[in-house]
């Protein structure tokens, strides 16, 4: 992964080269306390662990449970899905993956009637065990398998913590089953079996990601200026500090879609505490050139965009044409219009004074991939260290589970009662 501020440098709001050499003596002390975490596995530093610690043979002795399927479903939401989604989506295999990560029962339903489920394994996913909203999906899972005459038994996989509904599930059917690693929080879990296991079962290389990850653990060091996973949360916390409060997010490869889904829960729910914090907003190049480019362009003074994209790609040639028109395009191919699209959109952002950053990867492969997954998130702890807030904490999220459980007559939860005070101005 490489990382060019220089876009970032002299823009409205900007940084300068000062103003990175004062912040650098604060990575310095951020990266000791980070190390420090990690050395003692502490919770949420444990997860900067994850490539070191994962258990790749753990991984792969559950898949081997079933023959290579047609499709793999994962039931689970947030981090229990997104970290297994953005890999499945980025790397290419003969095996679909799909998620059920959202309660919507007209999606549900149409998921489940067009799946082949006598040859679908459903990887279900949640730390506690006890996901309202993961275990109602598997709920329903379940009795459609059942309907399909498919036991459910022989196409589960779990992944869950030490005790909960779902370990009781697994122990009591004898279901394949993986250990979600202590000390790591959801959005922090993709190098790991919650975001693993979907890739092994589509045959993917996991040890590659986890030696991707590796690469990304050795870059880092008490300087921005020699760490690329560094010098982004360095530069983007002092970007928000000077009211750069969305951070855009936009990959240029259509293959990264899911991982700037991915990048907004682990930016939004770590880094939006005491009133701090940086938006999140989800992009696509070069697709979002003709809409959301306007608002960043010309729009209010405070964004970030962060610019993805992979160096290598396969290239699909542009036939030659007679029109005059369109004859410039004739001889190239998709992936060089897609990289003129990009350094387009770059300079164009930079004419209007408006701060980007360039992240780079080699190419969309395993090792790729764990590095860049691996480098968001230690620039995500390095920036929640530098804002002094509690990176690995989730209060707001907690709140909502509690209201919603007590709803739904799980509980007494005095959170439950402020749905009482809704307030009402309604116009019909």
């Amino acid at each position: 992964m490489r990382v060019d501020l220089g876009n970032a440098l002299e823009t409205t709001p900007g940084l300068t080269t000062a103003t990175l050499d004062r912040l650098d003596d604060r990575v310095a002390a951020a990266h000791e306390r980070i190390a420090a975490g990690m050395a003692d596995d502490e919770f949420g530093y444990a997860a900067l662990n994850l490539p070191e610690t994962a258990d790749p043979d753990a991984i792969y002795a559950a898949v081997d449970e079933f023959d290579r399927p047609e499709a793999v479903l994962t039931v689970g939401i947030g981090g229990s899905a997104l970290g297994a989604a953005t890999l499945s989506n980025a790397l290419s295999g003969d095996v679909d993956a799909y998620v059920l990560d959202n309660v919507d029962p007209d999606d549900a339903r149409a998921l489940l009637d067009d799946l082949p489920l006598n040859d679908t394994v459903i990887n279900v996913v949640s730390k506690s065990g006890t996901t309202a909203e993961t275990l109602a999906n598997f709920l329903v899972v379940r009795e459609a398998m059942a309907d399909a005459g498919v036991d459910w038994t022989e196409r589960t996989l779990v992944t869950t913590g030490e005790a909960g509904n779902l370990r009781q599930l697994a122990d009591r059917h004898d279901l394949p089953s993986l250990p979600v690693p202590d000390g790591v929080p959801g959005r922090f879990s993709v190098l790991s079996t919650v975001g693993l296991a979907v890739a092994a079962l589509q045959g993917h290389d996991v040890e590659a990601v986890l030696a991707g990850g590796r690469d990304g653990m050795a870059a880092l060091s008490g300087s921005l200026y020699e760490s690329p996973a560094y010098a982004y949360g360095a530069a983007t916390y002092a970007l928000a500090e000077r009211g750069a409060l969305t951070n855009a997010v936009m990959p240029y490869a259509e293959s990264l879609e899911t991982f700037a889904e991915w990048f907004a829960q682990l930016w939004a729910e770590s880094l939006g505490k005491d009133g701090l914090g940086q938006t999140p907003a989800r992009a696509l190049g070069a697709t979002d050139q003709h809409s959301q480019l306007q608002l960043y362009r010309a729009g209010p003074p405070d964004k970030l965009v962060t610019l993805v994209r992979p160096i290598e790609r396969e290239e699909v040639p542009i036939p030659e044409t007679d029109l005059d028109g369109l004859a410039y395009l004739g001889g190239s191919s998709l992936g060089g219009l897609l990289d003129a699209e990009f350094e387009a959109t770059e300079a164009s952002l930079a004419a209007a004074d408006v701060p980007n950053v360039r992240v780079e990867i080699d190419r969309v492969d395993e090792r790729a991939l764990g590095e860049l997954l691996f480098g968001m998130e230690a620039a995500c702890v390095l920036y929640g260290e530098l804002a002094s807030v509690s990176t690995f904490t989730q209060p707001a999220v907690e709140w909502g589970k509690k209201a919603a459980r007590g709803l739904l007559g799980g509980g007494d939860f005095a959170e439950a009662d402020a749905v009482d005070e809704k307030r009402e101005l309604r116009i019909d």
